[in-house]
């Protein structure tokens, strides 16, 4: 049952029944509403401020894993750089010193610097990180190409240079006259021997001290007699001479080890040997230097002695 209320009216002096206007009751919804509006809004804020929703909860606590997984995503990718560097160090250093090849300079390595992103620290710094890393271990990745090409061509080098002696000499004692001034076997005179003399009975094998093309094989009865030039490239040949027998021709192939002739007495000769010569980018230089795969250090010492003696040349 609805409650009346009642009020004592001074005027009639009677107790009279309250009537609330509807003006009045519409102001009280109203402040009723704008009161509990204004409540609301204060107590989401302060929740909103201090108390975390679930989603909320749920996202800072996946926001804490990706920080932490950025942060050993970042540890290692400083590791690969470390790694990186210590390979183009090994790259530049070693590698390309040993095959003569110019460094890579670090600012080709490193390659374009990038802009930032504007919209994420964490997405910039990680993303160039990345492109660097990328385009270092790309240029690595080119330069260790060129130097296993360096590898190919320096063994094929290493086969063509000149590095045995022409003949059999295992006890040194077929070394008869050594490379400078001699004298000369039939005018006597002091005169420039431009090769070494391997002394030993003819028909002895001759072989290639190096890989090569055969550039000329003449026979002839002055000077060299018969004899063998071989171009083994990289500014290197080599020259045979006094041959009883060449076994090769022009543009042949010849290889390290591979027999070129027979030892003989032609041209300009007193007796069996072969005249042997190395020829640098057009200079005749002491072949002694040049037998490494055939000689022990102490053999090379004996040679050396034995081809510096200032004794009389076969031719």
């Amino acid at each position: 049952m609805k409650k009346v209320k009642y009020f004592y009216n001074t005027q009639t002096l009677k107790y009279e029944k309250l009537v609330t206007s509807v003006r009045v009751k519409a102001l009280r919804i109203l402040g009723f509403l704008s009161a509990a509006i204004v409540t609301g809004i204060l107590f989401l804020t302060v929740a909103y401020r201090f108390l975390d929703s679930p989603k909320e909860k749920t996202l800072r606590h996946d926001l804490e894993n990706m920080k932490e997984q950025y942060e050993a995503l970042q540890g290692n990718m400083k590791d690969v750089r470390g790694q990186l560097t210590e390979l183009q160090r090994r790259d530049n250093e070693i590698y390309r010193v040993i095959f003569e090849a110019a460094p890579i300079p670090d600012s080709t390595r490193a390659g374009e610097q990038l802009q930032p992103f504007s919209n994420s620290e964490i997405v910039s710094s990680t993303g160039v990180l990345l492109k660097e890393l990328i385009h270092r271990i790309n240029t690595q990745e080119k330069s260790y190409k060129e130097i296993d090409d360096l590898i190919k061509n320096k063994q094929k080098m290493l086969a063509s240079i000149p590095a045995i002696q022409p003949v059999s000499n295992k006890d040194l004692k077929r070394i008869a006259s050594g490379f400078g001034y001699r004298i000369d076997p039939i005018y006597k005179t002091v005169k420039y021997h431009s090769g070494l003399d391997f002394a030993a009975p003819s028909g002895t094998p001759i072989y290639a001290t190096g890989d090569g093309t055969v550039e000329d094989a003449s026979q002839a009865a002055v000077g060299y007699g018969n004899h063998v030039l071989i171009n083994h490239g990289y500014g290197y040949k080599t020259m045979y001479g006094h041959m009883f027998k060449i076994k090769v021709h022009d543009g042949e192939v010849v290889h390290r080890g591979e027999v070129i002739g027979w030892v003989g007495s032609t041209g300009k000769s007193t007796g069996p040997h072969c005249h042997y010569e190395v020829i640098k980018n057009g200079d005749k230089v002491d072949p002694v230097y040049f037998f490494f795969s055939d000689l022990t250090p102490d053999q090379f010492d004996a040679m050396l002695k034995i081809a510096r003696s200032g004794n009389q040349s076969f031719d």
